[in-house]
């Protein structure tokens, strides 16, 4: 079985290359406002996958490492991938489509609620392609009040 990259699979390869970030989160409850930076290095599998491998320093003074995978099912239309992070031990698995205007893919998922009583809750991961050389990553949680709010923020720039 031989697959060929589709128009959605071209998409992906804008996030190719290298990459550095800068990341905010912001003050939620008695919690600061947190800040980071990294970089990361994005590669095609095939061309039908992209494979980005994060490394940076938490707000903590930690490093940590990450990978996110993403890719596009035509027989289910939609995009899917996965995330996990030396931080943490919850696997994101993804599934999402990209809007109208080409430019914004938005990634469901489900994972642990910030406020650490082991409960889930609905996230949305988007990625934002401001330009060739800079995009947009936010992560977006659903409250109990039924709106979405934004729990983190990251700024990405191309390497040159």
């Amino acid at each position: 079985m031989k697959a060929e990259p589709q128009k959605e699979h071209q998409w992906l390869q804008q996030l190719v290359g290298e990459w550095t970030y800068e990341g905010e989160c912001p003050a939620q409850g008695d919690q600061p406002q947190m800040k980071w930076a990294g970089s990361e290095s994005v590669r095609s599998l095939g061309g039908l996958w992209t494979i980005a491998e994060g490394r940076g320093e938490a707000p903590e003074g930690d490093e940590h490492t990450s990978i996110l995978t993403i890719g596009y099912d035509p027989a289910k239309k939609r995009y899917s991938g996965t995330f996990v992070a030396s931080m943490m031990t919850h696997l994101w698995i993804y599934d999402g489509a990209l809007d109208a205007s080409g430019k914004v893919l938005t990634l469901d998922t489900e994972g642990p609620a910030m406020s650490g009583d082991g409960r889930m809750a609905k996230y949305k991961d988007i990625i934002e392609i401001q330009s060739n050389d800079q995009r947009v990553m936010r992560s977006e949680m659903l409250g109990s009040d039924g709106k979405w709010n934004e729990v983190m923020r990251m700024n990405y720039r191309r390497k040159k």
